[in-house]
């Protein structure tokens, strides 16, 4: 899959993946979402994003987990 709005840049944010090279880590983005923000009040908080901005953000997060396995843990019932 290809990204066309997610930049990474060793030399902005530490080579943390961003939106279009603005420093606005898609974590950042992720995490508003996590936290209950709907697309409205993400862009009112950053101007400077569009609404596809952050479902590619989404999008890149989604495929980003998918490629690592990660161990499950059993809690006890």
């Amino acid at each position: 899959m290809e990204f066309t709005r997610i930049t990474i840049d060793s030399h902005r944010m530490g080579g943390i993946p961003c939106i279009r090279g603005l420093r606005i880590p898609v974590a950042t983005v992720v995490g508003m979402i996590a936290d209950g923000m709907n697309e409205k009040e993400i862009l009112k908080a950053y101007p400077d994003l569009v609404r596809d901005d952050i479902r590619e953000a989404l999008r890149y997060a989604a495929v980003t987990v998918q490629e690592r396995q990660l161990p499950l843990l059993a809690t006890a019932a």
